[in-house]
């Protein structure tokens, strides 16, 4: 375990400069207590100039985000973990939300009021599940700001009254290359033989009966080849012709994008956010009926040619729009934001505003000098 040394709390009115921060603020990192929901993503996360605090807690084996650091993911010594019984001790900087169980009733019992009176952000990783089109979302302070991680996910929920923005995903420059030796599709999704039709697994079996497909993931064990360690995947990805999403409904998986970063053409459905990232028959095949993908997929098995050079035009998607770089900008940059405005000011400002970025896939943050002047302008003429 990481030994916690927590420093002294931020002097707020300090923050004079563009981005809202002092000489003193830019002398630390930012302490932000989060819990460990996703692990790639939060790995990724951890990228940034940030302190990254968990809970480590006995209700790992019942509820998520209590399992500390885990083995699974190379983690560097800014991600902490804290024991449950510790945490109220410690001062942060910020709150990150990533589950309606730690939004909802975690946090009630695990921070003090002190501490949920910081700054707040829950960082939402799926489409609603309730209904597609109708579901509000269960946020509902104004002081909260939800950060969807795609574009789909942002249009789908219902978030009258609360602040939201995107911040896409960043992938980092991959290791290897795609060789695409092994004549076979992979699948990567974790437990989906209990996630059912949302997840594909009837999809994944039915294309199994024609394709020669593998499946790896936790879970998958008893009828594949079990969960491969992050450190490992590129390495064991870039053998398979072409890498199959099954997925109905989600938001945009981390293992697909990582998979185009490889250079291993993708064929999945046109549903969510992945039909906005592939472009059909020229960077991966993407579409609704079932059949003609089955026979996209027998296409790339016998010419290993056609999948390389798809993939590499799947692979120059993944380094112009989810560059890791760029993903950790936009998230050091909300940070620091939040810290400096804190719980108050332009985060009250209305419903369903994209306060913080430009509607465009580079996510590029306004000068904090435009965004003071477009508050005025938004409690104006804001439509309600």
């Amino acid at each position: 375990m990481t030994k916690i040394n927590p420093t002294n709390p931020l002097n707020i009115d300090s923050i004079t400069n563009e981005y809202g921060l002092n000489a003193s603020l830019n002398s630390r990192p930012l302490r932000i207590f989060t819990w460990h929901v996703h692990g790639t993503y939060l790995y990724y996360l951890s990228k940034a100039d940030i302190i990254i605090y968990i809970p480590v807690s006995d209700k790992a084996n019942k509820e998520p985000g209590y399992g500390g650091r885990g083995t699974t993911f190379p983690f560097g010594n800014n991600v902490v973990e804290v024991p449950f019984e510790e945490i109220q001790y410690l001062e942060f900087d910020l709150i990150l939300f990533q589950s309606r169980q730690n939004y909802l009733w975690d946090q009630f019992s695990l921070l003090t009021e002190q501490q949920r009176e910081l700054p707040k952000i829950y960082l939402e990783h799926d489409p609603p599940r309730e209904t597609p089109t109708d579901t509000v979302h269960f946020v509902k302070d104004p002081s909260v700001l939800i950060v969807h991680v795609t574009y789909f996910n942002q249009l789908m929920w219902s978030s009258p009254w609360i602040n939201n923005t995107v911040i896409e995903h960043g992938i980092p420059q991959m290791p290897i290359e795609y060789n695409g030796n092994l004549k076979k599709g992979i699948v990567v999704i974790n437990n989906p033989d209990k996630r059912g039709r949302r997840l594909g697994w009837d999809i994944f079996q039915e294309v199994a009966k024609t394709i020669p497909l593998d499946i790896i993931g936790m879970g998958t064990e008893a009828y594949g080849l079990g969960e491969i360690k992050h450190g490992e995947l590129p390495a064991f990805l870039a053998d398979y012709r072409f890498y199959f999403s099954p997925i109905r409904y989600t938001s945009l998986g981390l293992s697909t994008l990582e998979a185009m970063a490889l250079g291993i053409p993708v064929v999945g459905l046109a549903t969510t956010e992945l039909s906005s990232v592939i472009e059909n028959e020229v960077s991966g095949f993407v579409h609704t009926d079932l059949r003609y993908l089955i026979g996209k997929m027998q296409e790339l098995l016998n010419h290993r040619g056609k999948a390389r050079e798809m993939g590499k035009k799947g692979a120059l998607i993944v380094k112009d729009r989810f560059a890791l770089s760029r993903f950790i900008k936009d998230w050091e940059s909300l940070f620091y934001e939040m810290v400096a405005y804190g719980s108050t000011g332009i985060h009250t400002a209305g419903p369903n505003l994209n306060l913080y970025y430009n509607n465009s896939h580079n996510g590029s943050i306004k000068p904090m000098d435009k965004i003071r002047a477009d508050e005025s302008a938004i409690k104006k003429n804001i439509s309600l």
